[in-house]
């Protein structure tokens, strides 16, 4: 980027940047204030939905000692700090029982994830519609409502429950110690709970998570960049990582009901069969604990109970922690990320500062491409604001690949706006056509229904100088 935008006379347009919320890591720090509305230009039909292909996930390239402590942390801990005393699992085949009313883009999506794990996962898992059966291993898929779901979870975007079979059961049993995983020795079935009525991709980032909780980790870790299995949710589909993970928990060698040390004496082995580039697992890495301190600091910052200024106070404080312990990982570049986005309402200099401290530290090494690819976002932003045009397509053209390949179709379509725009203020407009209806295309997998598309693409469309200076002239 050529210099740091002119903030006083970016001010309203970025704050209309806000509506670039959506397009964020789920859980992420979203501003409570929404953009001026703005009138949708004159458009054109909707180009059909483009999906994704076959997935290409990054290989994994962490050594395995370090994976073999993550593995241990994942799968004998909860979110909460709880320890749990064994490991469990499906023992056998594995039946996906997908009930209710199920959106059209989500049995694709079903499928394709059973395929998966059962090529990249080694689990013997397949597909069932209808009811689940009173015996064998089952997981249940049951979408509904998403205010039906949230009248009783009201902060869930979608969740998993064990030794239910539905909703029904899961009400009965809810705040019982049924639902309570700690008290596993052996996993024989659990309901997985998505709303039917939101973006394609949010069903399908559910789906996702969700399935891979109720075959494995319970467990959630800031600390760690190429996972599902971390709060920051950059990641949308599971990751190369997260297959190992998953093949490694259903590997032969372990068992339901084994403790800590027994697992963890039989991961070298496990680990240079399946990932035979890193290494040996036999000297334990470092223990690299997150402080609750911090934690705390980040769920307040993220949730939506606090106010603005309370939530960006949390923010500060996370940052301060991270750079107090010396962190130079996911977690300090997630930590500048919160405060900046934070920021945008009212203090743009710290937005621009932080959103640049991440990119740093979330370019500094591999394995967090997809963190750095939402920064470049929010700086082409910054950049299309500023009327800098070729900075904007740096940003965008340098990420595109990277989002692609992580299946993310929300920040595609975005980044694909966005350079649809740069290249209008450059005089190209029959290549930002061209670039804006693709992005349209992607957009409808990622936002949803037409009118969501649609207002995405005005938003956008009114960052550029072009749409300030046609506002004044009227």
């Amino acid at each position: 980027m050529t210099s740091a935008a002119p903030f006083a006379g970016l001010r309203a347009a970025l704050i209309l940047a806000l509506a670039l919320a959506g397009c964020a890591p789920s859980g992420a720090p979203v501003s409570s204030l929404r953009a001026t509305p703005v009138s949708f230009p004159n458009a054109e039909p909707l180009p059909p939905m483009r999906q994704f292909g076959a997935t290409r996930p990054m290989p994994v390239l962490r050594p395995n000692a370090q994976i073999a402590r993550d593995f241990l942390e994942l799968s004998f801990q909860m979110e909460s700090g709880r320890e749990l005393p064994v490991l469990t699992r499906f023992e056998g085949p594995v039946a996906l029982h997908v009930t209710g009313s199920v959106p059209p883009t989500a049995r694709a999506d079903i499928d394709k994830l059973a395929a998966r794990l059962r090529a990249e996962a080694s689990i013997p898992l397949r597909v069932v519609a209808g009811p689940a059966p009173a015996e064998g291993n089952v997981i249940v898929v049951e979408f509904l409502p998403r205010a039906q779901m949230q009248a009783l979870v009201p902060e869930a975007a979608c969740f998993v429950v064990p030794r239910v079979s539905s909703w029904d059961e899961y009400r009965a049993a809810r705040r019982s110690a049924l639902l309570d995983w700690a008290t596993l020795t052996v996993r024989q079935r659990a309901t997985v709970i998505v709303p039917n009525d939101t973006s394609p991709q949010e069903i399908r980032d559910c789906l996702h998570e969700e399935v891979a909780q109720a075959l494995g980790p319970l467990n959630d870790i800031y600390r760690l960049p190429d996972t599902v299995f971390n709060d920051d949710n950059f990641h949308a589909v599971l990751t190369g990582f997260d297959m190992l993970v998953l093949r490694t928990y259903y590997a032969p060698e372990l068992a339901s009901g084994m403790t800590r040390a027994e697992v963890a004496a039989r991961l070298p082995g496990l680990l240079a069969r399946a990932n035979p580039r890193g290494g040996s697992a036999a000297q334990s890495a470092p223990a690299d604990p997150t402080p609750r301190a911090w934690i705390d600091a980040v769920e307040r910052a993220l949730g939506p109970r606090a106010s603005d200024s309370a939530r960006r106070e949390a923010a500060r404080r996370a940052v301060a922690i991270a750079q107090a312990s010396g962190w130079t990982d996911a977690r300090a570049g997630f930590a500048w990320f919160a405060l900046a986005r934070l920021s945008l309402s009212g203090d743009l200099e710290t937005a621009f500062t932080g959103f640049l401290r991440a990119a740093l530290i979330y370019r500094s090494r591999p394995g967090m491409e997809i963190q750095a690819a939402h920064v470049d976002m929010q700086l082409a932003a910054f950049a299309l604001s500023a009327g800098q045009a070729e900075d904007t397509l740096t940003f965008v053209e340098r990420s595109l690949p990277v989002v692609a390949q992580a299946e993310n179709a929300a920040l595609l379509a975005t980044l694909m706006l966005l350079r649809a725009e740069a290249l209008e203020l450059l005089g190209r407009a029959s290549e930002a056509r061209e670039v804006r209806l693709d992005a349209m295309g992607w957009a409808r997998y990622g936002f949803g229904p037409e009118l969501e598309v649609r207002r995405r693409v005005a938003e956008i469309a009114a960052l550029s100088p072009r749409a300030r200076m046609a506002a004044a002239a009227q």
